[in-house]
């Protein structure tokens, strides 16, 4: 939707060294009061609140308080309750059972569940940080490799000093100024390699080596969720730790006053150790999305030995889920300019959900079918592939068109034609005055957001695999239709503040959020 994103924007070169000392002052007050409002920072803010109302500390507790009941819940409802969400409320109600006996009857923490846990996630690691790309030399089109991600908060900082110190020598004709430090983090982009060695094991050993046994996961699945949340409250733990103590670029961190809210949304934004090791890309790719097919594969084996056959519905949701998950590694290097990467920070709320919420919450349809192999009709069954398909092309052309768009700066053809764009002025944090284009044409001219749409109906794909006869494999479009919206009233307010008239232009030109003529 934008050509210029919202955080690429440079500094004004006519920015003085004492208002560069006065905006560090700033944000140095920021981290040491913990609370306050900055007028400079609010005109465009970076990734989250700088304050927090009482309204969003309410759900932020909240979340802390019942996401890990709600993710058991859902485990424990298909375990005890033959993936039923109401017989539980009603035995409990009814008094035929207790919240005890729920929790008693659960498979517990075991040492081989975290033994297994620990081998995978030190598997992704080692993958990550110590086996460099080299598909991206192969495969054609796909940008692998060291990567540039967006300019961060301490990005902008290292620029203003720099734009600074190259006017001071340009006026003493001084030849040795070095390039700005730090002013956007460099990743190591190998997410498909890591996808495609973790998978050929896989099949590896569950075609010759036989090493372990390909149901292993789902043998394993509750015991292996109390493994995931060690590892979640212990990486948000440590990372809301290290803002504190030793935070990789102090200038991006975001301070609150409020410790629920710093826990849970995070406090630095891009928290590293050593070089390469970024939590941020790591948690949110691996070992979650890496998992993701692979917990997948484990519900077709444990399938396959329960019933003696694989359904059409668990192929279905093997293949449209497993289309999401490669394209989400074949296009990390775009990864990194989005809201997650340029937006987010890691606390709580990344690190917990990534180890625990996706794996767990993401492949509830593949659980389902375990406990309810469900055949589909061809009709049936070739309706919600077309639908999974065409939803994952309006998702992937319609980001497409905004990155092809952004890249040659409007002088490109969609749709057969030259983009139409709205112009619009903003002004930064540090007072300049820049431009932006808002494109109007293809997709981006049907619907503000018309990628969320086509993530919706794969959504509704995976979902409607799974029949009709329960309500608990659709919590995933129920949850994802929420996240969207909610995003794309974060976003757009967010624009508002940041374009003014600008962006009313923009919606007159395009109405509709979502789904046009109605949303």
């Amino acid at each position: 939707m934008l050509l210029q994103d919202e955080r690429s924007s440079a500094p004004s070169p006519a920015l003085t060294s004492a208002e560069t000392m006065e905006a560090t002052r700033r944000r140095k007050q920021h981290r040491v009061n913990g609370a306050g409002s900055d007028p400079v920072q609010k005109s465009a803010q970076w990734g989250r609140a700088w304050e927090v109302d009482w309204f969003s500390l309410i759900g932020v507790i909240s979340l802390l308080c019942f996401a890990p009941f709600i993710v058991f819940y859902f485990v424990m409802a298909c375990d005890q309750y033959q993936c039923s969400i109401t017989q539980p409320l009603v035995e409990l109600y009814q008094g035929e059972t207790t919240f005890l006996t729920i929790w008693a009857r659960a498979p517990s923490f075991s040492w081989s569940a975290a033994q297994i846990y620990a081998a995978w996630v030190s598997f992704q690691v080692f993958l990550y940080v110590c086996v460099p790309d080299v598909v991206h030399k192969f495969l054609p089109c796909y940008v692998g490799g060291v990567q540039g991600g967006a300019l961060t908060p301490a990005g902008e900082h290292h620029l203003l000093l720099y734009l600074f110190n190259h006017l001071v020598c340009s006026i003493y004709c001084v030849c040795f100024c070095l390039l700005p430090p730090g002013l956007i983090n460099k990743y190591e982009i190998n997410g498909l390699q890591s996808w495609l060695i973790t998978h050929a094991l896989w099949f590896a050993n569950a075609r010759y080596l036989h090493w372990f046994s390909p149901t292993i996961i789902f043998d394993n699945w509750i015991p292996l969720l109390w493994c995931t949340n060690i590892l979640g409250y212990a990486v948000s733990s440590f990372a809301f730790i290290k803002a504190y103590l030793f935070p990789t670029n102090p200038e991006d961190c975001k301070f609150t006053g409020n410790v629920f809210y710093n826990y849970m949304m995070g406090i630095e934004f891009n928290p590293r150790i050593g070089k390469w090791f970024d939590f941020k890309l790591f948690f949110n790719g691996r070992p979650g999305i890496v998992a993701w097919t692979l917990i997948n594969l484990s519900y077709m084996a444990k399938q396959e030995e329960l019933y003696g056959h694989v359904t059409n519905s668990m192929i279905l949701v093997n293949v449209l889920q497993g289309i999401y998950v490669l394209d989400f590694f074949w296009n990390e290097a775009w990864y990194l300019k989005t809201i997650d990467i340029c937006h987010d920070h890691f606390g709580w709320y990344l690190g917990w959900g990534d180890c625990v919420w996706l794996p767990y919450l993401y492949t509830l349809q593949g659980l389902y079918l375990v406990y309810h192999p469900v055949q589909l009709s061809d009709t049936h069954a070739l309706t919600i592939l077309v639908l999974g398909l065409v939803g994952y092309y309006i998702f992937r052309s319609t980001n497409h068109q905004k990155d092809l768009f952004r890249r040659t700066e409007g002088s490109c053809s969609i749709w057969g034609r030259k983009p139409s764009f709205i112009e619009c002025s903003y002004r930064s944090a540090d007072g300049g005055v820049h431009r932006s284009k808002l494109l109007t044409s293809g997709f981006w001219g049907v619907a503000r957001h018309f990628n969320y749409t086509g993530d919706l109906m794969g959504s509704l794909a995976y979902c409607a695999a799974c029949g009709f006869g329960h309500i608990l494999p659709y919590f995933y479009i129920i949850y994802m239709s929420i996240l969207l919206v909610h995003r794309c009233v974060r976003d757009e307010h967010r624009c508002s503040s940041k374009y003014g008239k600008d962006w009313k232009r923009y919606t007159d030109t395009v109405p509709y959020r979502l789904i046009p003529g109605l949303f």
